[in-house]
């Protein structure tokens, strides 16, 4: 088992950062002579590549991943790195399927703590903390590589660090003289305005659940506090705390508001953000991996990027919670299967990835790194350099629940998650059966 229960407690507690210099398939083919990478005759190698950055949803992401496989392989020219690429909901379906087989690819893409826990525990992930040793010694962002540890050994390294704000539409704002919200009770007042006006006031795509869950647990966070939420999730505290099932009625009191937008619980993330990028829906709360599509994505008109602005999840009248507290934590890291017949090449592959990565993760894609990068010489957009500042000022950062749980438990969640929007189930029942969940696992 995964023992660190202790650990989950920590990860969600200890996320406070020292960020001060913070399906297609295709096959790239380099044709350049090596630079020293490879020996003249040595033997070829392909390492199968499975990644959720698709052209069209992720396009920043997907050019410099595309670069970087291009420029290894010219470097490296006894090397073919074949990748497929799939969205997030079809690539994690993927992944479980391939792991019963022990079929995964060479390298691929996992999220921290309890979503990685079943694949160490089937022994289906290489140990590579003998990575952070070398040219990677000291180059992450604090916080960042504990979230991929487990049992003393690294499992992946992170590309990504990500928080989650809420992000609204400056000029529906505009029209109907809303300010900010700072205070949940001011944000209640902005989406009955919004609603009164017969504007949507939220985009949500609640199909793919993990989203309604942002909702949940900053209201957990603001109202319970962050130590019992944490505490409900490890097992030594409960669901059924006041202030956890008080969270859970403000989200079905929003519902009844009808601050979301129609059949959202049927809708994945991308048709919900839709309902944002057409400007029907004046908020999203969602992570920080939507940066790119806000601020460098020419897929998305100017227009509409320069209308995009960001607030913090507001803090509840009474509640324990702190406005400088986030939901978020390390994104997604790079793996090497552990039956991988070409270890030692993937590992190689994954060192020069991540130190690839870094700076033009956050010049090309808008995206915020794992990996220390200087951005004071950096020219880039508002948003981005304001979203990154308040990394700096977090008091806390709450590691999203379905990847802090084990994987049996992570799925009554979602599944409970998508009940309690959809009124399926009352906030006791939803409390109860996080803890009979959680209670059965321990």
């Amino acid at each position: 088992m995964y023992k660190n229960k202790k650990m989950l407690v920590l990860l969600t507690l200890c996320f406070t950062l020292l960020v001060a210099g913070c399906g297609s398939n295709s096959s790239n083919k380099g044709n350049s002579s090596a630079d020293g990478g490879s020996e003249a005759g040595a033997e070829k190698v392909t390492i199968n590549f499975m990644h959720l950055w698709p052209e069209g949803i992720s396009a920043g992401q997907n050019k410099i991943v595309n670069e970087i496989i291009t420029e290894y392989q010219a470097e490296h020219t006894n090397v073919t790195i074949k990748t497929e690429v799939l969205e997030n909901e079809q690539y994690k379906n993927k992944l479980k399927v391939l792991s019963a087989s022990n079929k995964l690819p060479d390298v691929g893409v996992t999220w921290a703590a309890g979503f990685m826990q079943p694949y160490v525990e089937g022994n289906l992930l290489a140990p590579i903390e003998e990575l952070l040793d070398g040219s990677l010694k000291d180059q992450f962002v604090a916080g960042t590589t504990e979230a991929y540890s487990m049992n003393d050994h690294t499992y992946a390294l992170p590309l990504e660090f990500n928080i989650a704000p809420i992000y609204y539409n400056k000029d529906i704002f505009e029209q109907y003289s809303l300010e900010i919200p700072v205070t949940y009770e001011e944000f209640q007042n902005v989406v009955k305005v919004l609603v009164d006006n017969g504007v949507t006031p939220i985009a949500l795509g609640n199909k793919d659940r993990w989203t309604g869950s942002l909702w949940y647990m900053y209201l957990a966070d603001r109202i319970a506090g962050q130590e019992t939420l944490a505490n409900a999730i490890a097992g030594s505290g409960s669901f059924s705390d006041a202030g956890l099932v008080q969270a859970a009625t403000e989200v079905q009191k929003l519902v009844d508001a009808n601050a979301f937008n129609k059949g959202f619980n049927g809708l994945s993330n991308d048709e919900g953000k839709s309902e944002f990028v057409n400007e029907k829906a004046a908020m999203y709360l969602m992570g920080t991996w939507e940066l790119p599509n806000f601020t460098t994505n020419e897929d998305y008109s100017q227009e509409f990027r320069d209308k995009v602005g960001f607030f913090k999840f507001p803090v509840f009248d009474g509640g324990s919670g702190n406005i400088n507290g986030w939901v978020g934590g390390p994104g997604v890291g790079l793996f090497v299967a552990e039956n991988s017949k070409v270890k030692d090449e993937s590992k190689a592959f994954v060192e020069y990835f991540v130190q690839k990565w870094g700076e033009r993760a956050v010049t090309g894609a808008g995206v915020i790194p794992a990996t220390k990068v200087d951005t004071s010489t950096l020219e880039l957009p508002a948003l981005y350099i304001d979203l990154f500042n308040e990394m700096s000022k977090a008091s806390s950062i709450t590691l999203f629940a379905d990847v802090q749980m084990e994987a049996d438990d992570a799925e009554v969640h979602l599944k409970q998650i998508q009940a309690l929007f959809g009124k399926a189930n009352t906030p006791e029942q939803f409390a109860q059966e996080h803890d009979t969940a959680i209670s059965a696992g321990q």
